[in-house]
């Protein structure tokens, strides 16, 4: 019988209106948190494996127009090294028809590039700061409940003329639940957030290098048509 009102469940049902509000608003944040990590684990994964097909794809192509057809026609994700030729090569092809002027050519798709990059990172890091959010005050917000959980339960000795463990122990163990969930939510959110941080940034440093080289084609490529 003992075992039984020690139960986890009867900890959380026999806890105080205020224990449990921080009890389920643990359990609300914890449960968005894993799916933002699902939806974030998904996406990294796809703007790493379209970059290196892309990357390979653009390495051995010795027509940029024609992959740049491809990119247009093909109706795969458009993210990361992809997003980044389609954006800067459109407006290449686009300036080039309107301008003699190769630098303003060169600035004008070095714009979209960069344009397309600010994309691509705001959509690696999305949710990310709501990782982090969880991660840094669900701990706090498991020791208010404790906290308040231990008050009432040292208040509630104040009717028992015989005060002993077994009187508060009960009530101190509702308390600690609430502790045990803000780490159970934060845990995870923390180590995601570490995880998909470090992974969004080398993403994004391979895409600025990627850029890079890419205006450097671009950079021949308007000059030489120039000098013709």
């Amino acid at each position: 019988m003992q075992a039984d009102s020690m139960s986890i469940w009867s900890l959380v049902s026999g806890a105080g209106l205020v224990v449990q509000a921080v009890m389920l608003l643990l359990v609300l944040l914890s449960v968005m948190s894993w799916a933002m990590i699902v939806v974030r684990f998904r996406t990294i994964g796809q703007a790493r494996k379209v970059g290196r097909v892309f990357e390979n794809d653009f390495w051995a192509s010795n027509d940029l127009a024609s992959l740049y057809q491809m990119v247009k026609g093909d109706s795969a994700a458009s993210c990361g090294q992809r997003a980044i030729f389609k954006a800067g090569f459109e407006e290449f092809i686009r300036l080039t028809k309107t301008s003699r002027d190769a630098d303003a050519v060169m600035e004008g798709a070095q714009r979209a590039m960069r344009v397309a990059l600010q994309r691509e990172q705001n959509r690696l890091y999305h949710t990310l700061p709501f990782l982090a959010t969880v991660g840094s005050t669900s701990p706090y917000i498991g020791l208010f409940g404790t906290v308040w959980g231990i008050m009432n339960s040292f208040r509630a000795l104040a009717n028992v003329t015989q005060a002993s463990l077994a009187v508060v122990a009960p009530g101190i163990a509702e308390a600690l639940v609430a502790t045990a969930m803000g780490l159970f939510a934060a845990i995870p959110a923390v180590v995601a957030y570490n995880r998909f941080a470090a992974a969004a940034e080398e993403i994004i440093g391979e895409c600025e290098i990627f850029a890079e080289e890419f205006s450097a084609m671009l950079h021949r490529q308007v000059h030489k048509h120039r000098e013709n």
